[in-house]
Parts: C-alpha cells; structure tokens; sequence
C-alpha cells in the first residue's frame, strides 16, 4: 500500500498558466460595445436591466457570453450520459471471476497431486455455479481454491468491492486502499466508526468544535478537501452519497440486486455496507435538501465501476446547478452568483476568465455611471450613457452623410458661423475661436513697449483677439414623431427613436443655442424629454392625432418668437384623430374630414409663424403620398421618403440644411443633400 503520506493533498509549489481570473496585463473591458448593444435594445422597448443581461447572455466581438457558456455546459452532460454506463463494476467483478474459474480449472487439469475424487467434486462445485456474479462470488466464499493465482483473484473481488463501495461516499478511497494490508481496513473501520458517531451527537446537538476537531487529527488523510467544521464535512459527505444514491436509482433492477448481494462480500465481511449503511442514514437525516432521488439514463459503452460513476453523477448535478446559474432566470439571480470555482473544473480555466469578465463587466457598467438603479430598485440609463450612446448614432449618422451625400464633418457644426476675416478682442462671453497670429503678437507688442523683453513673454487677457463670424439665425426646432401602432408593426420604432436620440445629441452638444422639443402622438400627443421617448415601449393603440402634436409644436414655437422655427414631422399615417374643443380625443377610421381639416389648420399656423416643414414619410403607400405631398405644398414645404436605415440622415440633414443661412452651410453642400433626400414641394 502506498504511504499515507502520498495520500495527503500535496502542497508543492508548482508554476503554471495564470488562473486567478482575467489576464491582468489584458486591455480593459469594452464598455462602448456594451453601451451601444444596450441602447439598441433599450430602444426595442426593453428594461435597461433586462438589456444589460441579453448583452451579459450574449456577449461581445471579442467576448464569450453566458449563452455560450451554457450551451458548453449542456454539451458536456450529454457527452457524459451518452458515452457511459453503469456496469462497470460488475462487469469487472464477472472478468476477475472468469480469471480465477479458469486459472483454477487449469490447476485442476494440470496438478496431478490432486486425488480424482477431490478433482471430479471441485469440477462439480465449478460447473454447477450459478450464472449470477454474486451469487457465484458467494457460494465459491467456502471453496477450498488449489490455484494460488485463482485465490488471489477471487480475493481481488472482495477487495474491489470494498473500495469500490468507498469510493462512493469518499472519492480516491479506491485508489488510496490499493493494495491495503489488514491494519488499513482496520484503519477505515475505525474512522467510519468515529464518524458515525460525530454525526449523531450532531444530530443530537451534543458534539462540539473539539469533537470535529479530534476527529481530523484523527482522521484527515481520509479528506483531503481539508474541512473547517461539521458543516463542511456534511456538504462534502452528503453531496457525494446523494450522487451515490442517483447512480443506484440511475441502474437496472438487476444490476441493483446484483451489486446489493455482491457488496456483503466486501473485504469479505458485511461490517463494511452496515457502517455505509449507518452513515447513508445519517447524511439523509442531516441534510435533506440533497436530490436523493433523481436518476439519469446513461447508455453507453464505457463502464463505470461505483466510484468513477459516483464522481460522474456529482459532474452532472454541478453541471445542472451551472446550467441554472447561467440561465439568470430565477428571482434574484446575480451573475456574482456564479461558481467559477466549478466552472473551471467542468469546462476549464478559460471558461472562469470568460464568467469572471462577464462580472467584471457588469460592474463597470454599473460603477463608470453608464446605469444605476432608481428608486424602484431597477437599472436605468444615466444621461451620461445616454449622452455616449448619443454620439455614436450621431457619428454613424455623419458616417452616412459624409460617405453618401458629401456633406461636411458633422463636428464642425455648431460653430458661431462662417469668419468674415476680422478680429477684435475678446469680451467675457463670446464662444469664437482665438485668432493666435493677432493674440501672440499683441502680447509681444505690449511686452516689448515695456521694455521687460529679458523676462519673456506673458499672455493677459487683454492680448486676445477672437475672429468675428457671421451671424448665426438661432433655431427653435420641434421633431413631430409618429407612435401609432403601425410604426411598431412595420420595425419603425427603433429607427424613430435612434432617429430622436442622434438629432438630440446634435443640437445639445453642437447647436446649444438651439431648442428642440421632442413631440411623441398616437392616439395623442405628448411632450417628452429623450430619456423617456428613447425608453419608450411599442404602443399599440390606433391613432395619429398630427392635430395634437401641431398645437404642441406651435405652443413650442411662440415661446421664441425671435428664433428660426423648424418643423421636422415624422410619420407613416394620415391623420386619424384630433383633439376636440373640451379636450377629449376623437379617433375615426377612415380619416374623418374634421380631423384632416384640423391638422391643415394648425399646419398653417405654423407656416404662419414662420416654420420651416419637413415631412418625412415612411413607408410606399400611394394615398399617403398624396396626402403628405399636399399638406408640404401648402406650407411651402419638403417631404422625403428615406428608407428605415436613412431615417437618422434625413432628419439631421434637414435640420442643418434648414440652418444655412447663418453660414453653415453654402448653398452647393444643399446639393447633396438635395439629391439624397428628394426634395419636393
């Protein structure tokens, strides 16, 4: 037997791959992939918590998911299912048991020192042997064996017994007892003794930590999993039997029945399945939550013998509590909730990394001010994420733009205007750019008129000059969109709300001076800031009350009545309800007369106060091309078709070319964009 020493779990240092998480020297999570998978699905009409585990579920470019991690796990329970089953045992008791029959027959054909009449009666105990395994193994307990080789077999199945039946309630036992002389057995019997009784006093609630702790000093070569208390030594035990029991109830009646009669064989004794039987008992008793009952058919043609299949059923109960895990589907589920420890020993170092950054990255997202829960315990998306999330439908927009039409960089608008050539000194206030040549040289003019010259140059703010521009007209702009139900139907909701989002971004970062007011009707219409329209759910209700969003947008533009009033409407529906004088809704369909007379009204009420219409019509239907067709001609104004895509382009291209005149932009950089949208009017 080898030393108990070897037993021991070694505590060599050893070097190797890297396995406490992410690899430190690794670039940072990608929180912009993140955000932007996060906004889009925001934008579809999901929570932003719930968009936040689709994108953990998911994963990125670069970045394994917990979907693909839980297809792995699935991968590996029926890999282990499908290739093994349960007779391992079994059918290396019958070979020992074929090895011995024939080592002895040989013996008894060969020895002629046998008398014939002990020859032809040991024939006959042989050839009369029942085809049962165990039922052979016993009868042959009283044989009196004339082959040394045949004896040391048949003692090998005792012995296998022994350690198979162990290694079911303490893995290695198997490995650790090979070979094991008769003071080792007495060793095992011993300590299954002791631990019984630890276990029932703890059932009684009369053991204590010097108990346990006698017993490891005791017994701990026995477990190497180096528990701290009683608790510990229950989960192990127990998780280990309740696998042990699942692998019973996984076989056959007849393998069950076989292996029950064979194990009273074990070390030749059936002190060992009394002392197993004792403890199963108290493991039941002591932890109850286990699954003791389940089962698994396992049909392959890899045998398992009892210990090997015991560790088998406790890889697949890990792998069903993972597979749980990963789901994040129960209430409360946490991805800190994760077990990498058993992730690692199931799939692999790897995939820990790929969990253990999962975790990471939720938690950037949650600490870079990307989201944070409300009052209500929920995630939502801070100005800040909505802010970045912004600029990249504006950066994809002025992608488009550039590539397509020919326009400018988009980060050039929002300058006071186009310079004029002359300068003057800055005052407090102003916004323009330094002209440098005019600054630096008065501040060496005033230098130098000191005769200072020795100690340098100095910068005051009397020295700067900024460059004059052209005037710029200020705008007060309303973006009419339509949320009616046909918009969800035909995939328009996302485009419309990117669409809001980008023209938001532009004019609050590059237009200040600027004011935009987002207009959302369906059946009604209603004012919202962007964080509500960008968060807003499909809505299903039947109506386009344009009258409503109109009295809205002219309220808008009265309010400054200096400003440059631009309308942008975006809709894919005639006008189907209208606000009545008491302030109720009315809704017909077909469009009712008093509903389109109603929004021509209020339409020319902004034609009135100076408003510049875009129309910007989704979708190909003839009648409401006519339609929207009339209503721009009677306001002097444009309609565009784009496609859903070009939605973002149209909008904010119309928006700056409404603009031109304070200089942005000349009037052949109209042309493409012109020729891009399809004016008409």
């Amino acid at each position: 037997m080898a030393s108990r020493q070897n037993r021991r779990l070694s505590r060599d240092t050893r070097y190797g791959r890297y396995a406490g998480g992410p690899d430190p020297l690794a670039p940072p999570a990608d929180l912009s992939e993140a955000l932007d998978a996060i906004g889009q699905d925001v934008m579809a009409g999901y929570s932003p918590e719930r968009a936040m585990r689709e994108f953990l579920r998911r994963g990125g470019r670069d970045q394994r998911g917990l979907d693909d991690l839980a297809r792995r796990v699935a991968e590996k329970r029926r890999e282990l299912t499908a290739k093994n089953n349960l007779d391992g045992t079994l059918q290396q008791v019958k070979q020992l048991l074929d090895e011995a029959l024939l080592a002895e027959r040989g013996q008894l054909a060969r020895d002629t020192e046998i008398e014939d009449g002990d020859r032809a009666l040991a024939e006959l105990q042989l050839d009369s042997l029942p085809p049962s395994p165990a039922a052979a193994v016993s009868e042959l307990g009283s044989y009196d064996w004339k082959s040394p080789t045949a004896r040391q077999k048949y003692d090998e199945i005792k012995d296998l017994l022994g350690r198979e039946m162990l290694d079911q309630r303490f893995a290695g036992m198997k490995q650790a007892l090979e070979n094991a002389d008769d003071d080792d057995r007495a060793d095992v019997q011993a300590m299954m003794q002791d631990l019984n009784q630890l276990l029932e006093d703890h059932r009684a609630g009369t053991d204590s930590q010097e108990q346990f702790d006698e017993f490891m000093a005791k017994h701990g070569e026995y477990f190497p999993s180096d528990p701290k208390n009683v608790d510990e030594l229950l989960d192990d035990l127990a998780a280990r039997s309740a696998a042990a029991q699942r692998m019973r109830n996984s076989m056959t009646p007849e393998q069950r029945d076989e292996l029950d009669a064979l194990a009273q064989q074990a070390f030749g004794s059936p002190d060992l399945m009394g002392a197993l039987s004792q403890l199963d008992g108290n493991l039941r008793a002591l932890r109850p939550g286990e699954d003791w009952g389940g089962s698994e058919r396992m049909e392959g043609e890899q045998g398992l013998g009892l210990g090997d299949g015991t560790g088998v059923f406790q890889d697949i109960a890990d792998l069903d509590s993972l597979a749980e895990q990963l789901a994040q589907s129960g209430p409360g589920s946490d991805i800190d909730d994760l077990d990498l420890d058993s992730l690692a020993r199931q799939l692999g170092a790897d995939a820990a990394v790929d969990a253990r950054t999962l975790q990471q990255l939720e938690k950037a997202l949650q600490n870079s001010g990307t989201m944070r829960r409300g009052a209500d315990g929920q995630f939502r998306l801070t100005p800040k994420a909505m802010r970045q999330l912004g600029k990249n439908l504006l950066k994809d927009v002025a992608q488009k733009m550039s590539g397509r039409q020919g326009a400018r960089d988009l980060r050039r608008s929002g300058a006071a205007g186009e310079a004029s050539g002359a300068t003057r000194q800055w005052a407090f206030g102003d916004t323009e750019p330094w002209d440098i040549p005019r600054t630096i040289t008065n501040a060496v003019t005033r230098t130098a008129s000191t005769g200072r010259t020795g100690a340098g140059v100095r910068l005051t703010i009397d020295d700067v000059e900024v460059q004059e521009t052209e005037a710029r007209t200020q705008a007060v702009v309303a973006l009419l969109v339509d949320t009616s139900f046909s918009m969800a139907m035909e995939d328009r909701w996302v485009p419309m709300k990117r669409t809001a989002l980008a023209l938001h971004t532009l004019i609050s970062t590059r237009f200040r001076g600027d004011d935009l007011q987002l207009i959302a009707f369906g059946r009604e219409a209603e004012v919202m800031d962007v964080e509500h329209l960008v968060g807003l759910d499909a809505m299903w209700d039947k109506g386009t009350n344009l009258h409503h969003a109109l009295l809205l947008a002219n309220r808008h533009f009265r309010k400054h009545p200096t400003a440059q009033p631009v309308l942008l409407i975006v809709t894919d529906g005639e006008p189907t309800s209208h606000l009545e004088p008491n302030g109720q809704v009315f809704f017909s369909y077909p469009p009712d007369p008093m509903t389109i007379a109603l929004s021509v009204r209020e339409l020319e009420n902004a034609h009135r106060l100076g408003a510049q219409t875009t129309f910007f019509r989704l979708g190909d239907d003839p009648g409401l091309a006519r339609f929207i067709d009339g209503m721009a001609r009677r306001v002097d104004g444009t309609v565009t078709a784009p496609e859903n895509d070009d939605l973002g382009v149209a909008v904010v291209g119309s928006y700056l070319g409404s603009r031109r005149g304070g200089g942005l932009f000349r009037d052949d950089d109209w042309g493409g964009f012109g020729s891009a949208f399809g004016r008409s009017g």
